[in-house]
């Protein structure tokens, strides 16, 4: 299965509490996969609220495997995302049930080796950053990880990179925005970080320019990749999708074999990101992070290649 780790939340949109959608990075991923058609796990801690109860419903609705998944009496994080009359942000996430996971058991999933994918705030925040980082370290199947940097939300830029260090040391896929390796590395080219990642235990660095399009790194080189354009309604849940999607590809044409992963070649990457980056322009025409099912994913994969 793919396996995504880390926190669920609820973007409340212009601050409208009627807006409230379920969100999250980790959690958004597993949704995009599984709308795929990919059998889809997510491993966090779910609040026993009313917001940790929409969060349950939409994972549900959208068949994601919930056996390793906790609930908790603690409240649900909230990110309160302003668009209007400039993209803004504010986060309410102390002592939130994202942060208080107990364990994380793989075993009660279906047999056989997952992906498992983990970042954005369940890969450095409360006790749950510590239970994710070990599961990776011991995890003997493919590992993927996504920082997605919130710089609002990192009190403590030591101890971040603490818990990214740990999961680099397991990640063989390694996916981040422009804007992510700028607040990582900063004023380094994103050559020269996908060269030291690669130089380690990555096979495959992906960067993301949002409209600028997708570069593929790998031991045989590079390639890019152009963005669909699309008109936007807003970005959130766009870089979660394209990592949903691109973990799809890869169950569906590997499974999680680390060994055929990093045998990849470019001319296959090519397919992967296109799809990716389609998925990802399809979820900026909608508000909120809604992925999209896999008919409507291939009907944009369609079109863009025909110039569509």
């Amino acid at each position: 299965m793919i396996v995504c780790c880390g926190e669920a939340l609820v973007d409340v949109l212009d601050g409208d509490e009627s807006r409230a959608v379920p969100g999250g990075g980790p959690m958004n991923a597993a949704i995009a996969a599984a709308r795929l058609g990919a059998p889809s796990a997510f491993v966090g801690r779910v609040s026993t609220d009313g917001a940790g109860q929409l969060i349950w419903r939409h994972l549900q609705g959208s068949g994601v495997d919930l056996r390793a998944c906790e609930r908790g009496a603690e409240p649900t994080a909230r990110a309160i995302i302003s668009l209007t009359p400039h993209p803004s942000f504010r986060f309410e996430g102390d002592s939130t049930a994202d942060t208080a996971l107990e364990a994380a058991d793989l075993t009660v999933l279906d047999e056989g080796s997952h992906i498992l994918h983990g970042g954005t705030l369940g890969m450095f925040r409360g006790r749950t950053a510590g239970v994710l980082a070990s599961l990776a370290e011991r995890h003997d199947g493919l590992v993927s990880l996504d920082p997605n940097v919130r710089p609002a939300i990192i009190e403590d830029r030591d101890r971040w990179d603490r818990f990214h260090q740990r999961w680099l040391h397991s990640a063989d896929l390694y996916r981040a925005s422009d804007e992510d390796l700028e607040w990582i590395w900063p004023r380094r080219a994103a050559e020269d970080c996908a060269a030291e990642l690669l130089a380690g235990h990555v096979a495959t660095v992906i960067v993301t320019r949002g409209k600028g399009g997708v570069t593929v790194f790998t031991a045989e080189g590079q390639l890019d990749v152009t963005a669909p354009q699309v008109d936007v309604v807003d970005t959130v849940g766009a870089g979660d999708s394209f990592v949903g999607t691109v973990l799809a590809s890869l169950w569906e044409l590997l499974g999680a074999d680390r060994t055929a992963f990093a045998a990849l070649e470019l001319g296959q990457w090519r397919d992967i990101a296109e799809r990716a980056a389609a998925a990802a322009a399809l979820t900026c025409t909608r508000a909120g992070a809604d992925p999209p099912t896999a008919r409507a994913l291939e009907t944009a994969v369609t079109a863009h290649r025909s110039g569509g």
